[in-house]
């Protein structure tokens, strides 16, 4: 299946407030908006505890804007190709059958375009690929030990293969 069919079989979980910055996101050859929302569906539904009814904010953006919230943030000064930021009390802001904000996933243009060309992967693909990596952080998956790596890499490529994208990090991948 490939990933224009997949986006049309996934019912939506997720309400996902997107933010484009900049023309360079419009220009691109596909829908991203809906890949967002079926890349983000797809990352949940890797995750048997997923939190019901939940809010994800996506910012498009570009390096300047990742740059400087990595150098805030993280005291990185640098792009990266996604950042992932948990509502912390996520669980206070939430009432009975409220919808509660999971966090904010930002996506780095430029970043995202050059790992692509070098990987030698579509740029929709490798998109794909790191929303659903950003959403997976903010349901608390994280990459900082072998063992956590396998088990959010077991998750995306779970979901990856949902949206008709192959395993990144199998055999198959490109080198990069």
């Amino acid at each position: 299946m490939n990933s224009a069919a997949a986006l049309l079989a996934i019912q939506v979980k997720p309400d996902i407030s997107i933010d484009v910055r900049g023309a360079f996101w419009h220009g691109v050859n596909f829908d991203v908006k809906r890949l967002c929302r079926a890349a983000a569906a797809e990352a949940m539904a890797s995750v048997p505890e997923t939190p019901g009814e939940v809010e994800i904010s996506v910012v498009l953006a570009d390096d300047a804007f990742v740059r400087e919230l990595n150098k805030t943030w993280r005291n990185i000064d640098a792009p990266t190709n996604v950042l992932a930021f948990p509502c912390a009390d996520s669980e206070e802001s939430a009432g009975v059958g409220a919808e509660r904000l999971l966090g904010d996933v930002i996506v780095a243009f430029q970043t995202t375009e050059r790992e692509a060309r070098e990987l030698n992967l579509p740029f929709e693909h490798h998109f794909t690929h790191l929303m659903v990596h950003g959403v997976l952080h903010l349901l608390g998956y994280d990459h900082m030990d072998d063992d956590e790596a396998a088990i959010m890499e077991k998750l995306e490529v779970e979901a990856l293969a949902r949206l008709g994208i192959g395993n990144p990090y199998g055999e198959d991948a490109p080198d990069g």
